[in-house]
């Protein structure tokens, strides 16, 4: 048992050595999970674990997005490593978000660091989720709100309520995001018009609407880039 515990910080070890000296872009998936599963549970060949959460879910990625209880179900997972797992999920959340909203420029200027963070926040659920990214006189970031949440494939939001919310958070331009929890972003017929009545109300108040963004694990779909805003 002595000599297995060895063998294990052995390993445990030339992992980090690894990792501190070439960081992980080298690192398979299930390598950087099992790097990072030394952590959250000690004492334990980690790497069996690593790359049946892998094989399951599919990727880095989709294990930290799963949901707890698919997680749990897992044998070998239990609450410390679902806690563990979903600290990451959150600590990329928040990093991407503040990164965000400490840009100098306009972040139009830079849409591919927006659709990054909305792809990490919101590609991963099964439901349709509405949110707004609020915009100073500069175009750049100054809060956001989810305005709605529905089913897989439909999420029923008002102008009114955009039109309300720009008010309240002092905004002088938009961008509108929602997700495709199926994969496929390209838009329905009623997101193209939907889009077009909250644009005239947002027009109607002096608040532009600069993109309606939808995403999903596989990709994105930009209005504007469309040439549909």
């Amino acid at each position: 048992m002595i000599k297995s515990n060895i063998s294990t910080d052995g390993h445990r070890q030339r992992i980090r050595d690894k990792f501190l000296k070439n960081g992980g872009a080298a690192f398979a998936d299930y390598e950087l999970l099992e790097a990072y599963l030394t952590i959250a549970i000690p004492r334990r060949d980690v790497k069996p674990l690593a790359k049946l959460l892998i094989a399951k879910f599919g990727s880095f990625a989709e294990v930290i997005n799963a949901k707890n209880d698919e997680l749990l179900a897992v044998d070998g997972v239990g609450e410390n490593t679902l806690f563990a797992l979903k600290i990451v999920k959150e600590a990329a959340q928040r990093m991407s978000w503040e990164m965000l909203k400490d840009k100098d420029l306009p972040i139009i200027a830079d849409m591919d660091a927006l659709i990054d963070y909305c792809r990490m926040s919101m590609a991963y659920q099964d439901v349709e989720e509405f949110r707004l990214i609020y915009l100073n006189g500069k175009n750049q970031v100054i809060d956001e709100a989810s305005q709605q949440k529905g089913t897989i494939n439909h999420v029923a939001i008002h102008p009114r309520e955009v039109v309300k919310s720009a008010l309240e958070k002092k905004a002088s331009a938009v961008i509108m995001v929602h997700n495709h929890p199926t994969g496929d972003t390209t838009p329905s017929r009623a997101d193209i018009d939907m889009t077009k009545k909250i644009r005239d109300a947002l027009d109607s108040v002096n608040i532009v609407l600069h993109d309606h963004v939808i995403v999903s694990k596989y990709g994105c779909y930009s209005f504007h880039s469309a040439g549909l805003i």
